[in-house]
């Protein structure tokens, strides 16, 4: 069978004097630890990049949909955060301003998905995208805005912050853990956001959070004929053979086989 082709949303570095290269220009990149996670799983990854702003909004709808036509699934990267004017706040602070550049890209890129009925996963900030394209809303920082909650995110050791799991009985995630451990109730994930899902967007359902402080970790699209799954830790960062953590061949597995599915409908 003909490998799956995965398009990953693109991280965006924009212009900036500072750097040694291409100081004027519009960077997009993969991360490569994401890149490896899909190529590591037996499908093909492809960076899926921005549309011409200086198309005709039509224009740029084809193009979109030409691309996200070609590919089986998407993936929805990590990154910048969310902006608040995103979803009709205004930042807090300015270091949590976000980016709406990207926002805009990526939500067009849900809508497209949505449509063609693409099968699509977030991952960290693209859960949260997934979240605020269908209408929900973010805490700008957890640590601001949730009194008690955890620390999410340390700069310093980065994907080395770890907290526990908690799935929800009878959800989607829960029939998935017991795939691989049937008797295991708990996990850990790793944790590197400081911003998280308030309101949830429409047609969305918590699959999971965090014990400690209610923190949605992941969410699910219900009821639809689209497979939309997001997830709030970074499962292409883990170590495989850390049996304390939630499993993220599980997860690209089950993103596969709704792709699989899909192909032997039509």
């Amino acid at each position: 069978m003909k490998k799956l082709r995965i398009g990953i949303s693109a991280c965006f570095a924009h212009p900036d004097r500072a750097r040694t290269f291409f100081k004027k220009k519009t960077l997009l990149y993969i991360e490569q630890s994401m890149a490896h996670w899909v190529l590591r799983s037996g499908a093909l990854a492809y960076l899926i990049p921005s549309v011409p702003l200086n198309a005709s909004l039509a224009d740029q709808n084809q193009i979109l949909g030409e691309i996200i036509s070609d590919l089986d699934g998407v993936i929805l990267h990590g990154g910048a955060d969310v902006a608040p004017e995103t979803y009709g706040e205004t930042a807090i602070k300015p270091e949590w301003a976000g980016d709406a550049v990207r926002d805009r890209y990526e939500i067009a890129i849900v809508n497209k998905c949505l449509e063609l009925k693409k099968p699509l996963l977030g991952i960290c900030r693209g859960s949260q995208v997934l979240n605020v394209a269908l209408g929900g809303t973010m805490y700008q920082d957890i640590n601001t805005q949730v009194p008690g909650s955890l620390v999410h995110r340390d700069g310093e050791i980065y994907d080395q912050l770890f907290h526990d799991l908690d799935i929800l009985p009878g959800t989607y995630l829960e029939t998935l853990a017991k795939k691989v451990s049937p008797l295991r109730k708990k996990f850990r994930i790793n944790t590197v956001h400081h911003q998280g899902i308030k309101e949830l967007g429409k047609g969305l359902i918590v699959e999971a959070r965090s014990p400690s402080d209610g923190i949605i970790e992941a969410i699910r699209l219900q009821d639809s004929p689209c497979y939309a799954m997001g997830v709030q830790w970074h499962p292409e960062f883990q170590d495989d053979n850390d049996q304390t953590l939630f499993p993220s061949a599980i997860l690209i597995a089950d993103f596969f086989e709704a792709i699989r599915e899909k192909r032997q409908a039509i």
